[in-house]
């Protein structure tokens, strides 16, 4: 096991019940953190703080819509008398909803908007404010490939994770003197029973996996390792930053056949690549 160094430090995430948020809490957890889990459902963080707990750290968490700023205040508040003063954010909260452009619902714009880009930016501030009073720490927020370039059907997704980059550098300009660094993570797709779920098996084998240079998708904890070391002092100098964790998906573009140069004939005849 990779030792993130994290030992008895105080982490916070937000949407850290399930998914990619959840993968993070037990991760960092069986580094020897303390846990809080910031999700909507208490019983869903009820079940992740018992397993983190079952690594012999402390852990609490607040059942919260990251949209309410009083909330969140109010959860901070709660974390650091319990547990300590949050050395570390991982901003993971999140939605998306596919709608075509020209048909997009407006209240679905708004909630995925207010959650992905208010709810980062409301946990950022709330919990940047304290790491400033505290003499430090470190933020990661989730933006994803879509806030790289665009997607189909995900108009509003796209926009709010672009928004979260903006967020995350600006914080990492005013808040580097204070030694708060803030760095976000760009996902590409990641394998959760909630996407297998939503996802057509096509997309999957034609997309996902053949435009994808290793040839797969990611699992939770090869998310988490990044956001970790992220909030580490391993990268003590990293801030600002923006890191693809695609298995090469944005690396280049008209690739297909994990990275194949399809448009090649010279290097298709000569049976280097197949069609």
């Amino acid at each position: 096991m990779i030792d993130y160094g994290l030992k008895d430090r105080v982490i916070c995430i937000t949407g850290g019940a399930s998914g990619i948020g959840r993968a993070g809490a037990l991760t960092a957890a069986r580094n020897g953190a303390h846990i809080a889990i910031i999700d909507l459902r208490q019983e869903d963080i009820d079940r992740t703080l018992d397993e983190c707990r079952a690594f012999g750290v402390k852990a609490t968490g607040c059942a919260m819509d990251v949209r309410d700023a009083a909330a969140t205040r109010a959860a901070a508040e709660r974390i650091e008398a319990e547990l300590g003063p949050v050395r570390g954010l991982y901003a993971c909260a999140g939605i998306s909803r596919a709608h075509l452009a020209s048909d997009f619902v407006e209240s679905d714009f708004d909630d995925i908007m207010d959650i992905n880009t208010n709810g980062v930016f409301l946990s950022c501030r709330e919990f940047g404010r304290r790491m400033i009073a505290n003499g430090g720490g470190s933020i990661v927020a989730i933006s994803s490939v879509d806030g790289i370039g665009g997607h189909p059907g995900r108009l509003a997704y796209a926009a709010s994770k672009h928004a979260v980059i903006g967020l995350t550098r600006t914080f990492a300009l005013e808040w580097g003197r204070h030694n708060v660094r803030v760095n976000a993570i760009a996902p590409g797709l990641v394998d959760t029973p909630l996407l297998r779920a939503n996802m057509p098996k096509p997309f999957m084998e034609d997309i996902a996996e053949q435009r994808t240079p290793l040839g797969r998708m990611a699992q939770p904890e090869e998310i988490s390792s990044v956001a970790l070391m992220l909030l580490s002092d391993a990268c003590s100098y990293v801030t600002g930053a923006v890191v693809p964790i695609d298995g090469g998906l944005t690396s280049g573009y008209f690739t297909r056949g994990q990275g194949a140069d399809l448009a090649s004939n010279k290097l298709l005849e000569a049976g280097v690549y197949t069609a």
